[in-house]
């Protein structure tokens, strides 16, 4: 019992050091934390010293990193923020062009039907959460273009989910089931809305009179420890309806934004510092996740047309429809480069073709790599072009 207890605090500590060192790395390349802590976990994963594996318990502590991160992305905003038709647009041709360009690129290479549908489904996915994280990094979380990036991106989970169920239908019996498309769709949607509606009108009021009362007065951290309960019970839902955990969390923490609290501990500032420690593990995973060894030769050139297919298509998808309703250009190119990342979301859609037996390991790694390049591709072009000086961000 001790050494198991020993080995999760030696990881742990780990971990956090490997946090440092990341905050270290983006300190002397001039980049973003993200950035840094991704390079850090990939030095010290597989890829290149091996002195970390990607564990359940890293895997744990990242998940539990990707659902506060989202929890607190989402006090920036209210329900309008991501409630517009626009977004849909952009969210729309954000997944159909990048399931065509990877499943177009997959075909060139070679490769068979089924590994070709499951690249062009990892390639709709968009991972809200680095992109939320780096617009929150440098200051510019309240601006129009990062909530038209966060808006479609919500959207954009529910097409990839829908995507994936078509994909895995497509594949393994060669048809597709109209019905449970449509029963995930309104799972989904249903979910979105009813989650949103009672977290808002519901929970929030309740907060609101839980802060009220003797009981909050004598336990001020009584409010945020329910708050943070009720972000994960979110994510919970949301798994169990079929969409990413981190989109629950997400909704949970729009729904309770803005909420008066008189004697409680604040909500958001109390997730904030569990954020800086569990969001900074979620990527050192990332890094750890990513094994260059796997890598053989000939699918170096895949990997890399496959990475500029996935950036090319996102930036088009999302940035074209953007530009054609009465975005500025390079308001347009950030929507384009925002939704590029496709991070976890990627990973996962891959893992489940693996594990199908759908795809071999060669398109799995290449899948997961290019997860990898898109996640820090995104910041850097950020923070270098995009929002080095003045730009013209829809308010």
């Amino acid at each position: 019992m001790e050494s198991a207890a020993l080995a999760i605090e030696i990881q742990m500590s780990l971990l956090l050091f490997l946090a440092l060192a990341g905050y270290l790395v983006a300190s002397r390349i001039n980049q973003s934390a993200t950035i840094g802590a991704i390079l850090v976990g990939v030095l010290v994963g597989p890829s290149v010293l091996g002195l970390i594996t990607y564990t359940d318990f890293v895997q744990s502590l990242a998940h539990l990193g990707a659902i506060i991160l989202l929890f607190v992305i989402g006090f920036e905003f209210n329900i309008r923020d991501i409630i517009d038709v626009r977004y849909g647009v952009i969210a729309l041709l954000g997944v159909v062009i990048p399931w065509i360009g990877g499943y177009a690129t997959t075909v060139l290479f070679g490769f068979d039907f089924a590994s070709a549908v499951f690249v062009g489904t990892a390639l709709t996915a968009t991972s809200i959460a680095i992109t939320a994280n780096v617009l929150k990094e440098i200051g510019v979380l309240q601006t129009g273009v990062a909530k038209a990036i966060i808006g479609a991106a919500v959207i954009d989970d529910v097409l990839s989910l829908l995507v994936l169920a078509i994909a895995t239908d497509l594949v393994v019996t060669g048809d597709v089931s109209v019905v449970s498309v449509v029963l995930m769709l309104a799972k989904a949607v249903g979910f979105i809305v009813i989650a949103g509606a009672v977290g808002y009108f519901g929970i929030r009021k309740a907060i609101e009179r839980m802060d009220a009362t003797s009981l909050a007065r004598k336990y001020p951290e009584f409010i945020f420890i329910f708050a943070l309960m009720m972000a994960f019970l979110y994510a919970m839902l949301a798994d169990l309806v079929g969409l990413s955990g981190i989109i629950g969390a997400f909704i949970a923490g729009v729904a309770f934004a803005g909420v008066e609290l008189q004697q409680s501990k604040g909500v958001k500032e109390g997730a904030e510092y569990f954020q800086i420690i569990f969001a900074s593990i979620f990527f050192v995973s990332l890094g750890i996740l990513a094994d260059v060894r796997a890598l053989t030769p000939d699918m170096v050139l895949f990997l890399l047309v496959l990475t500029l297919v996935a950036i090319v298509t996102k930036v088009i998808g999302c940035g074209l429809p953007a530009r054609m309703m009465g975005m500025c250009r390079e308001d347009s190119l950030i929507i384009g480069f925002g939704m590029a990342p496709r991070g976890e979301v990627a990973m996962i859609v891959a893992l489940i073709g693996l594990n199908s037996g759908l795809i071999g390991q060669g398109v799995f790694v290449v899948v997961v790599l290019m997860s990898l390049l898109t996640t820090i591709i995104t910041p850097i072009v950020y923070r270098n072009w995009f929002f080095k000086g003045a730009y013209c961000a829809t308010e």
